[in-house]
């Protein structure tokens, strides 16, 4: 018998308005993410993929449908605990990190938020926790003004990993970046699954990022999860017409071209 996945998404509607008014952004997306898996759901702007990613994380709440993680449903109101389990990284991390604060204070005022992850000594642990997302310690007392975009996404990504998540979800994570900084990011992702066990699940347009970093792949086309499998099978053997149509807008996937 397979492993039951860590999120289970069942006939989730989300709808922006209410009434007559409400519009399907989302329409009965079922979608599943293994331990340790990183499956990435792809679609051009408006296709539902970022309000997805919010109902997960708790941001929204879905119209009707479940959203199960470790075998149990999240409630609409979060818990401490599920709050800590699925961290979020959003896509322009200057705009996610207060402005006022400092990088030590950025990832302190995770840590007291849940205290069960606190190290016993924060100075130590805020070095190695820079350390393992490729920072100096001498960005400690920097504010995200004084960082550059792929400082400031690492600096995300780590206050995300300080409270020990289980699912990261990666909101165009790499978008706002340039090309060389976002490989940089996509490696660190990568290093960070295999370090810790993460599961991540990744939105994006780019479908260049998808053949980077991707296990699985979920195509959504006007609020629809319209195909979705193993990411390989999904580029050689695309069964959708969007997915075909996303596929022939890329001039360039091979990576030996």
């Amino acid at each position: 018998m397979s492993e039951a996945p860590l999120l289970r998404v069942h006939g989730v509607t989300v709808s922006y308005g209410r009434g007559r008014r409400a519009k399907p952004a989302v329409r009965d997306a079922d979608l599943s993410v293994a331990a340790g898996q990183i499956v990435a759901v792809v679609g051009e702007s408006g296709s539902g993929k970022s309000t997805l990613a919010r109902a997960i994380v708790g941001i929204l709440t879905p119209d009707h449908g479940s959203i199960e993680f470790a075998g149990a449903a999240l409630p609409a109101r979060r818990t401490a605990e599920t709050r800590r389990a699925i961290q979020m990284v959003f896509q322009d991390p200057r705009s996610s990190l207060n402005p006022r604060m400092s990088v030590r204070q950025v990832v302190t005022e995770a840590w007291r938020t849940h205290p069960s992850t606190m190290p016993p000594d924060i100075e130590s642990g805020l070095r190695a926790l820079l350390d393992r997302v490729g920072l100096p310690a001498g960005v400690l007392d920097r504010v995200a003004g004084q960082l550059s975009g792929g400082q400031a996404q690492r600096v995300s990504i780590a206050r995300a990993i300080a409270i020990s998540p289980r699912l990261l979800v990666c909101d165009e994570a790499v978008s706002a970046l340039d090309v060389s900084v976002q490989t940089q990011i996509l490696a660190l992702l990568l290093r960070l699954r295999a370090e810790l066990g993460l599961s991540i699940l990744f939105i994006t347009h780019d479908l260049g990022v998808v053949r980077q970093i991707a296990d699985h792949v979920a195509v959504m086309h006007d609020g629809r999860i319209v195909e979705q499998g193993a990411a390989d099978d999904i580029f050689a053997h695309p069964r959708d017409d969007y997915t075909m149509a996303l596929l022939d807008a890329v001039l360039d996937l091979a990576p030996d071209r």
